[in-house]
């Protein structure tokens, strides 16, 4: 049996290049649905959304933050269900 050396007991794993693309693209999609949901907000919130229980808004440091959990989840199942009908 060989002994691992120090150079290569530390060598990083490599990827392809495919794999990198397929990363890149859910980089992009995620990026996308933020900013999405970013301009959709005032009308969502008219509908509701936004202000459900598990929808935390908090000021920090002179900046309004906002993380939705409650309204992600609602909306991620409507596209859900949405996406097995079609």
């Amino acid at each position: 049996m060989r002994a691992a050396t120090a150079a290569t007991a530390f060598e990083a794993p490599v990827c392809s290049v495919a794999e990198a693309g397929g990363v890149i693209r859910w980089l992009v999609v995620i990026f996308l649905a933020l900013v999405l949901f970013g301009a959709l907000r005032p009308w969502l919130e008219k509908l509701g959304l936004g202000r459900l229980p598990g929808d935390f808004r908090f000021r920090l440091a002179g900046r309004e933050w906002f993380i939705p959990f409650t309204s992600s989840v609602l909306l991620s199942l409507i596209a859900m269900l949405l996406a097995m009908w079609l």
